[in-house]
């Protein structure tokens, strides 16, 4: 008798742990998406630009906030749908305390300093909308947006290559 007790014990707890728990559904989670195209052809399908400063001489940056070899730059759109067209800075070249960009290459206590069209100084690296960045109307599907680059003393320059580079994001409305 213990046994047939014994089997019988056994065969229900064994059934036990294989019948499902229980569940309720507390509600749903959707997910959506979408793709888009481009919204503008950046450069002539060429993104990437190269910018070359002009050669200085360490004896122009001799104070921290001196600047010299101020030059322009500009990213082109062209083939655009949408009504304006801005830029987000970004990257860890980024010195967060400044907004100006660290160089590589052996030149010391200087880094490149962004300015938009209106030679305001752009702080890469800001929440966007709060960059200094220019916002440009897009008009007949093109826009361009105008920025200069400069070295900006942190100290006095010493000698040596002063590269860098920024990641931008374009943010179209």
């Amino acid at each position: 008798m213990k046994k047939n007790l014994l089997l019988f014990l056994l065969a229900v707890t064994s059934l036990a742990a294989l019948a499902p728990a229980a569940h309720a559904y507390d509600g749903t989670i959707n997910f959506t998406g979408n793709f888009v195209a481009p919204t503008c052809t950046i450069n002539s399908g060429s993104p990437n630009l190269t910018v070359t400063l002009p050669t200085a001489f360490t004896t122009s940056l001799v104070s921290a906030g001196q600047t010299t070899g101020k030059i322009s730059f500009s990213i082109k759109l062209t083939q655009c749908s949408g009504s304006t067209a801005t830029a987000y800075l970004s990257g860890s070249t980024v010195d967060t305390a400044t907004g100006h960009l660290i160089v590589s290459g052996g030149a010391t206590n200087v880094e490149i300093g962004l300015l938009n069209n209106e030679s305001q100084p752009i702080v890469a690296s800001a929440a966007a909308g709060s960059q200094n960045v220019d916002v440009v109307n897009i008009s007949s599907g093109s826009a361009t947006l105008s920025f200069y680059a400069q070295y900006v003393a942190t100290g006095k320059v010493t000698a040596g290559a002063a590269n860098s580079s920024v990641l931008y994001t374009m943010i179209y409305q």
